[in-house]
């Protein structure tokens, strides 16, 4: 936020007092400082003192000392990777994963009697945060048709009418079955294998919604949809250029090995909108220097991309490194790999005659003198990592964008060489492995047919729904029943109003949870609530203390284990609880022996050896410290496209039209440092300097002028694609340093604005960091026009 923001008076602007025509109020939303870098003495106080406010300060510091360690358990946040040999033994956390630990190792629970004191309604009445604040479910629940207070139900009676209705339906893809990225490997391949033993592809993940788009790009290019880097190759590239992505929050741990690529001699470039603290600093808590001293720099420039100019920024590079090359032959480019591990190179170079670095620059919003920095940068270095997350992602091209990091990368041969390849920043911990266990709504012929040999029943081949298309089958009742592996489903996705109508047209909703979220209160005709373990929960199977196994953003499968006594005798582990499904639903007509799934995660990991490459000696290597890396031949044998005999292709991709009208705007949506995915730790917003509320939306300080407006005014969002008028309402204006006509609010609050048919090209994911909208002085009328079970909660706080 720059200086001249006008903070002073704005408290004194919003008016928070209720009266007859707007009985909905706001926090006292407070202005700090703007930090500089991420992390420091903040971040552990903050860390310690969400344990206290869960009530488990012992216990809870018990499991931080055990979050992903060796012997210990994986962390329940992000899926950044751990160290591949010693660990720091002062802690191998970061401060939202023990936010996330905290929530888990919580005294507070949800039991029946709460359920018995507060109707769904009532519940509904809350926001998110206060929603997710409950505590821990103990007991699986029953929600009846026109109930209005879900009801305890035996786990037996649970799973008869999951059989009841799975069975009534007229074809197996009226039933899609859901996973968010928390759910094991094990978990993972019997979901997955009961799906097809039921029927269907029907498997809408959380992918869909955050790296589909990576997998999507990369795939048919590299010949594999993940990275190509390790954590150690951080360590020694000479360029990490770093793209829609915000380590400080979403990935915090990758600020280390940023750092230690720093000391290393790395130049780092930032590329993103907003200049976020994560970006800029590190201040490494475990360091009493780095404490005394305000840390590291990370970024060695800072590139204020517009909202999608990305695409403008990459090939403006691309042209100036082409001139570096004309310049200096054979030492900007490497030919040998180009002429032995790519195609179609002439063809690329071609395309650069229509374009122009002026222009570029304009469409980028970076400076033509900024992007020549870079270019300078990149020029003459070959041990260069790009990373990105789903500022990149979701974008509309974002499948294009990532091939043209791609691009460079090939001009460079910066990939399968030490220090250097693509990275995609993963979201879930383990949202990696459950690809990796099938979990796909569009399998391979390849991957069926090693099922069907293996297991003898034929699987199902027609493709199934992703995340998008699976809402608008609902919505047509084409889908009657969901089931839902963890998440909080109406909170994840866009055009929230459009999902929730779906999701109440649904005959049974099934949550497999370990907190309760909005997810269980829009619901359909029947809901269910299925409460399971979480990552930091003792998972004893006959008397037996089990690990499960879970995939980390660079391939690494490692073995988890959990230390916490559970907040029940009445939770079941995800495998069983599909394990059970299974026996209910299929009976003998199953030639699965589900049983044996169920009582041991050694067998289901013997079975998976079996049937997915890169898992040999499954249970033996997952146990040796550190777990094993899977093969990826785009990293081990610099292999790429299996079609193309191993080589990668130049990509050609085009300029987007980001053509404005002059009262709209382009919106991001993106989470607050006090939050993970749907998950809302607190209202503050530290790193950005907001404190005590979320329905904010950051403007340039000329758009606020230009529109009349002024900082702390509260306004109404509203966005038109499709010629539907949807509505966020009562949000405050926040002055922030971001380029002109660019806006950025958070999720799930402006996820309403996100239209269903607005998603990526090819990947299907919803384009949530590409929204236009126009901004209206708030009008106390527009709460006629929002769901209530949807929003009241949130404008409406006690």
């Amino acid at each position: 936020m720059e200086d001249n923001n006008k903070k002073k008076g704005i408290e004194e602007e919003i008016s928070r007092e209720p009266n007859a025509e707007n009985p909905f109020t706001l926090l006292d939303l407070k202005l700090t400082h703007v930090e500089k870098a991420a992390a420091g003495v903040p971040a552990v106080m903050a860390a310690f003192s969400d344990l206290f406010e869960e009530k488990a300060p012992v216990r809870g510091m018990r499991a931080l000392f055990k979050m992903n360690q060796m012997d210990g358990f994986d962390c329940p946040s992000c899926a950044w990777p751990d160290p591949d040999d010693e660990r720091s033994v002062l802690g191998e956390y970061c401060e939202n994963g023990a936010k996330a630990l905290a929530e888990e190792a919580t005294t507070k629970r949800v039991t029946p009697e709460f359920f018995r004191q507060n109707s769904v309604y009532d519940l509904a009445k809350l926001d998110d945060y206060q929603i997710g604040k409950m505590g821990r479910l103990t007991d699986p629940m029953y929600l009846a048709p026109g109930a209005t207070h879900y009801e305890p139900i035996s786990w037996d009676n649970a799973f008869k009418k999951i059989a009841e209705h799975l069975n009534a339906l007229e074809s197996p893809d009226e039933a899609a079955f859901y996973t968010s990225g928390r759910t094991s490997n094990e978990a993972s391949f019997v979901y997955q294998l009961f799906a097809k033993e039921f029927g269907t592809n029907n498997m809408p993940d959380c992918s869909n919604m955050c790296h589909e788009t990576s997998g999507s790009a990369l795939r048919p290019t590299i010949g594999i949809g993940k990275g190509t880097v390790t954590l150690e190759d951080f360590h020694d590239a000479e360029v990490i250029v770093i793209i829609g992505q915000n380590p400080g929050t979403n990935a915090p741990r990758m600020m280390s090995a940023l750092a230690k690529g720093k000391k290393n001699g790395a130049r780092i470039i930032a590329v993103n909108p907003l200049p976020e603290a994560g970006l800029m600093g590190f201040i490494n808590p475990q360091s009493v220097k780095a404490v005394l001293t305000g840390g590291v720099q990370l970024a060695d420039l800072y590139l204020p991309v517009k909202i999608n100019g990305d695409m403008a920024l990459l090939k403006a590079l691309e042209l100036l490194l082409i001139e570096f090359e004309k310049n200096n032959p054979g030492k900007v480019f490497d030919e040998n790999f180009i002429k032995e591990k790519t195609v179609g190179y002439d063809d690329f170079l071609k395309q650069f005659d229509q374009y122009n670095l002026d222009e570029l620059a304009a469409l980028s919003g970076v400076s033509r003198e900024d992007l020549i920095k870079a270019a300078e940068i990149l020029a003459f270095k070959k041990r260069i990592i790009i990373s990105w997350g789903m500022g990149l992602t979701q974008q509309p091209n974002g499948v294009d964008m990532i091939r043209e990091i791609l691009n460079i990368l090939l001009l460079k041969g910066s990939i399968g060489i030490p220090g250097a390849g693509v990275c995609p920043v993963r979201g879930h911990s383990n949202v990696q492995g459950n690809r990796t266990m099938m979990i796909d709504e569009k399998p391979t012929d390849e991957q069926l047919d090693r099922l069907e040999k293996f297991y003898g029943f034929k699987m199902p081949r027609k493709h199934g729904y992703d995340v998008v298309r699976a809402i608008k089958a609902i919505h047509e009742e084409k889908i009657k029943v969901m089931f839902c592996m963890g998440g909080n489903f109406i909170s994840a996705t866009p055009d929230t109003t459009y999902t929730a109508n779906a999701m109440r047209k649904l005959n049974l909703l099934v949550c497999v949870s370990t907190k309760l979220n909005r997810g269980h209160l829009v619901h359909g005709k029947e809901a269910l609530i299925l409460p399971t373990y979480g990552r930091s929960d003792k998972d004893i199977v006959n008397g037996e203390l089990q690990i499960i196994t879970t995939e980390n953003s660079m391939g690494v499968v490692q073995s988890s284990r959990g230390m916490l006594d559970a907040v029940s005798d009445n939770l079941i582990n995800e495998t069983q609880i599909v394990c059970r499904m299974a026996m209910a639903t299929l009976g003998e007509r199953s030639v699965v022996n589900w049983q044996r799934y169920h009582d041991s995660y050694d067998a289901v990991r013997d079975d998976i050896e079996q049937c997915i490459p890169g898992f040999e000696d499954y249970n033996i290597r997952v146990r040796k410290k550190g777990g094993f890396y899977l093969p990826n031949a785009a990293r081990d044998e610099q292999s790429f496209a299996k079609d193309l005999g191993g080589r990668a292709p130049f990509t050609l991709t085009e300029l987007p039209d980001n053509t404005l009208a002059s009262d709209e705007y382009m919106m991001a949506t993106t989470r607050t440092h006090d939050q993970f995915n749907t998950t809302i730790y607190g209202l503050d917003d530290r790193y950005r300097g907001i404190k005590n509320e979320r329905r904010v939306i950051f403007m340039n300080q000329n758009d606020i002028d230009k529109a009349g407006f002024k900082a702390g005014d509260k306004v109404d969002l509203y966005n038109y694609d499709d010629g539907i008028e949807r509505v966020a309402p009562l949000f405050i204006i926040v002055s922030y340093q971001i380029p002109e006509k660019n806006t950025v609010t958070y999720f799930p609050e402006t996820n309403v604005l996100v239209s269903v048919n607005n998603v990526v090209k090819e990947s299907n994911m919803p384009a949530s960091k590409y929204v236009k909208i126009k901004i209206k002085k708030h009008d106390p009328e527009v709460y006629k026009k929002v769901d209530e079970m949807l929003y009241r909660g949130a404008l409406q706080r006690p």
